[in-house]
């Protein structure tokens, strides 16, 4: 699941690079933990493609990954 802004933003980024992120994305399906790394003294998860950043929350009862943020890692930390 994608929240509207983080998907507002990968529909701004170029081809290549949104597809790129969402293939990433599609990856950590079946193993979220094996690819995300939590923040530290946060609650949410970083996933890192290249230069970007996806942050996440990961609902493990629900098998849900919830996109809060996609963005370059020098802008992704000042947003959350």
């Amino acid at each position: 699941m994608f929240d509207e802004k983080a998907l507002n933003y990968l529909e701004k980024l170029p081809k290549d690079i949104s597809k790129r992120i969402f293939k990433k994305l599609q990856d950590t399906k079946e193993n979220p933990h094996r690819h995300f790394e939590r923040l530290t003294n946060r609650e949410e998860y970083k996933l890192r493609v290249g230069n970007y950043r996806v942050i996440a929350e990961i609902e493990n009862n629900k098998l849900l990954i919830l996109v809060l943020i996609i963005g370059h890692r020098s802008k992704v930390y000042k947003r959350i």
